[in-house]
């Protein structure tokens, strides 16, 4: 059952949320200074954002039944706990090997802390609520990636790269207060009938709900089509269109300006269609986006024809995402952590394997668009093979 919320809600959740893409994006300025620190090369620091994305999922496949088991507050500030330890362990070293090892702490902690915000809004609401929630959450998550690596380079300005992982220290920190005011202290209490259920059990649980399953696949290849493109968007803007770096920023903005117009239009639209609507239209309109992008890279058009292709196939995901997580988060009444964990750490894990595994193949605009139409393709075979409606049990 639904229950009545203030803002405070979603802003305390959206920044609890936001700490993924300020882990991720903030630091992303400090590479070169981080590098010449260690004695390394860049690609070597950047061995550690791989280390994070992996790390998240694997927390996030931890965190999520433990939440189930031992109750949300626990995990959160559990979660919490070891993600600042990471963060003022990283500020001590300048050692390549140290770092890399810390950051996996980090996302571990991270992972826990991030499965919790799905689950703790499957706890609180339910159905167009819950959409609505997703929304309202999505828009500082869309936000915070296009602010997180300017606050960066002005932390970097007022020190040396530690400064960045104090402030993700003293961030975190400054979640407890608002999660244990705010949210935690509406956590749904521990479901002694299933207490002693194993992390097995859980997961098996969640993938025998068939009903569900489909919208794990969606959110790993819709949320696969931003990934690849955020990985080659440099490439795509600078190197091949040869636009300078004021005008690739413009061009990479107008993207999470798309994203945030159509995450605002959803909590509208929600109001007269269900989710499950809203997440096929805009898949269906991701797809016309990317086949616009082949037939744009194919005729070999200027950039101000491929940049409305673009805008199309990134701007559909403001949609894709809350409508999603509402859809697949309704099956389970219970085992909401498991389900969480498993939506999330499938979104993380299948997105970084994909992304990572474009950077193997030659680098042409041709080929990067032929990535994002295959995830996106299959995005449209789960629709039209799979997603039926279906009675929620």
């Amino acid at each position: 059952m639904s229950r009545s919320y203030s803002f405070a809600l979603p802003l305390v959740l959206a920044v609890t949320m936001a700490l993924g893409p300020l882990s991720i994006d903030a630091y992303l300025p400090a590479f070169p200074a981080m590098a010449e620190a260690m004695g390394v090369g860049i690609g070597e620091v950047a061995r550690s954002l791989s280390i994070y994305i992996f790390g998240l999922a694997i927390g996030q496949l931890v965190g999520g039944p433990l939440s189930d088991r031992i109750g949300r507050p626990r995990v959160m500030y559990a979660g919490l706990a070891i993600f600042i330890a990471a963060s003022l362990g990283i500020t001590q070293v300048d050692d390549l090997n140290l770092l890399l090892m810390l950051r996996g702490l980090q996302a571990f902690g991270g992972g826990w802390i991030m499965v919790l915000v799905p689950a703790l809004v499957r706890d609180q609401v339910r159905g167009r609520d819950a959409a609505k929630l997703f929304s309202m959450i999505g828009l500082i998550m869309v936000v915070a990636p296009g602010l997180a690596p300017s606050l960066g380079s002005a932390l970097l300005a007022m020190g040396d790269w530690h400064a960045i992982f104090w402030f993700l220290a003293l961030y975190a920190l400054g979640v407890i207060p608002l999660q244990a005011r705010v949210v935690l202290r509406h956590a749904r209490p521990i479901d002694v009938t299933h207490h002693h259920d194993s992390l097995l059990t859980r997961y098996r649980f969640v993938l025998a709900t068939r009903a569900a399953l489909p919208f794990i696949a969606l959110q790993a290849f819709a949320f696969s089509v931003m990934m690849l493109f955020i990985t080659h968007a440099s490439f795509i803007y600078q190197a091949h269109f040869g636009q300078s770096e004021s005008a690739f920023s413009l061009m990479f903005g107008a993207n999470i300006l798309i994203m945030l117009l159509v995450n605002l239009t959803n909590r509208a639209v929600l109001n007269r269609f269900t989710s499950r609507q809203i997440l096929i239209t805009c898949l269906c309109a991701q797809f016309l986006g990317v086949l616009m992008l082949a037939l744009a890279t194919w005729l070999e058009v200027s950039v101000w024809l491929f940049l409305p292709a673009m805008m199309l196939t990134i701007g559909a995901q403001g949609a894709v995402a809350p409508n999603n997580q509402a859809c697949f988060m309704e099956y389970f009444e219970r085992h909401g952590g498991t389900a969480a964990s498993l939506l999330g750490a499938s979104q993380f894990g299948i997105a970084g394997t994909l992304s990572a595994l474009s950077t193997l193949l030659p680098e042409t605009l041709g080929w990067v668009i032929a990535s994002m139409f295959v995830c996106s393709l299959v995005c449209v075979i789960v629709i039209v093979g799979a997603l039926r409606p279906r009675r929620v049990r």
